[in-house]
């Protein structure tokens, strides 16, 4: 019997590296590879729910490892050599209450 495992996934995190003329912040697009990671397909459920509710069509959904602090929230992310971008706000269970090795769920889009 195999172990359940995920792949690499990398993040694109924003970083504040200064500030404009204007006294804007400047940020910086870096990415972050994070293992783990377990890739499904979207249910059709949520491929319709999104849909209807955002006008987006999710395509898969990640499941992010318990532990993991990153902010997941409307980012870019890149695996199976595509860049995707996370939509909404992951799902979050209570560790303790989840016996495998992820406890969070996040759905993602195709991004160009």
């Amino acid at each position: 019997m195999t172990r359940i495992h995920g792949i690499t996934v990398t993040l694109f995190d924003k970083v504040k590296t200064g500030l404009d003329g204007f006294g804007e912040p400047i940020y910086e697009e870096r990415p972050i590879d994070i293992d783990n990671i377990l890739v499904s397909p979207a249910s059709t459920d949520d491929v319709t729910n999104q849909l209807n509710l955002t006008g987006k069509k999710v395509v898969y959904t990640l499941a992010i490892p318990k532990g993991d602090d990153h902010d997941w929230t409307n980012k870019v992310v890149q695996f199976f050599g595509q860049r995707w971008r996370t939509v909404g706000v992951p799902l979050e269970g209570i560790e303790d209450m989840i016996p495998l090795d992820w406890n969070k769920k996040v759905t993602v889009e195709r991004y160009e």
